[in-house]
């Protein structure tokens, strides 16, 4: 029996969710949200999370499980899903009362848009260890009081081989290496081993796409939504909790701005729409990489379609 977890990926707006309940239903299977943003609690409207009838019409995982102030990393989320998956093939092979409909082995469906959580269970994460808290402290109030540039530096020093390829307006990696740098006494680089990992099941990832300037649109529509649903109201409620890193995402570090005062309400939503794009042109860019992604663009088919695509696809992978 050969089990396959379906991967449906793709940028944000493109329009996963309808899809991904359409299918898991088909299937007979749970959705495993791979969005490292909607696992976090209280932040609702701004991470565009399945309303609580879509959550009702196909269990999600992974949604609503931590708070704010929690650490999280991809690796974690390797570690936890991936037993999430192996318990749900176990339990769904159960329920075949045949050898035959055993062969046909099971299907499980992990769904979103966040690169390295896809990557963490389709390839796997590097044996890097975990931060401990007065580390990160450490390098938290390094960031705050010296800067990126002072970080930049003084990873150049340390880790040339991982400076030169690291993207240096990414104060997150930037930090990362060097916490890892200080609490093990090694170069980040030396734990990087970038070799995917075998997993005890087939991969199949279906990846969806729009023409740029309707993603664009479904974007700026979207932005507009979530206004109208609240996120002021949102983004208020959260302001005391600012400084939490979970919080430092777009939607809620422009409004943000607005409630001390620095920007005006339409000029932090057209922030944010822009912010948006720029996230959903680095999510196509990464998944431009990835050759094992079966692209379905979304714009020529309707959504009974593009469900016939991924189940003829699904045939054709069976019998290889």
């Amino acid at each position: 029996m050969t089990n396959t977890l379906v991967v449906l990926l793709g940028p944000t707006a493109v329009g996963k969710t309808e899809l991904s309940i359409r299918l898991a239903k088909l299937l007979s299977c749970d959705i495993i949200s791979a969005d490292s943003r909607q696992i976090y609690q209280q932040i609702d409207i701004g991470t565009a999370k399945p309303t609580k009838e879509e959550q009702q019409e196909v269990r999600h995982h992974f949604i609503d499980i931590l708070p704010l102030d929690q650490y999280y990393s991809a690796a974690q989320y390797e570690a936890d899903a991936l037993q999430l998956i192996t318990s749900a093939f176990n339990c769904q092979s159960r329920q075949f009362s045949s050898p035959k409909e055993q062969g046909a082995g099971v299907c499980q469906l992990m769904v979103g848009g966040s690169m390295m959580y896809i990557d963490a269970v389709t390839k796997g994460i590097d044996d890097i260890p975990t931060i401990e808290d007065d580390t990160r402290a450490m390098m938290r109030h390094k960031f705050e009081t010296e800067g990126l540039d002072a970080l930049c530096a003084e990873l150049r020093l340390l880790d040339p081989e991982y400076y030169d390829l690291v993207d240096k307006k990414n104060h997150k990696r930037i930090v990362h290496a060097l916490e890892i740098c200080y609490q093990t006494g090694r170069t980040y680089t030396s734990f990087r081993k970038n070799q995917a990992k075998s997993r005890p099941f087939r991969i199949v990832k279906i990846g969806l796409r729009r023409e740029r300037a309707n993603l664009f649109q479904r974007i700026n529509q979207r932005v507009d939504l979530m206004m109208q649903q609240g996120l002021m109201d949102e983004a208020q409620r959260l302001y005391p909790l600012r400084h939490l890193n979970s919080l430092n995402t777009v939607g809620y570090k422009e409004l943000f701005k607005v409630i001390e005062g620095e920007w005006k309400l339409p000029m932090a939503v057209e922030r944010i729409k822009k912010n948006t794009r720029v996230y959903a042109k680095k999510q196509m860019t990464w998944f431009a990489h990835d050759a094992e992604i079966h692209w379905i663009d979304v714009d020529k088919w309707p959504v009974e379609q593009q469900i016939q695509q991924i189940c003829d696809l699904l045939e054709s992978k069976a019998e290889e």
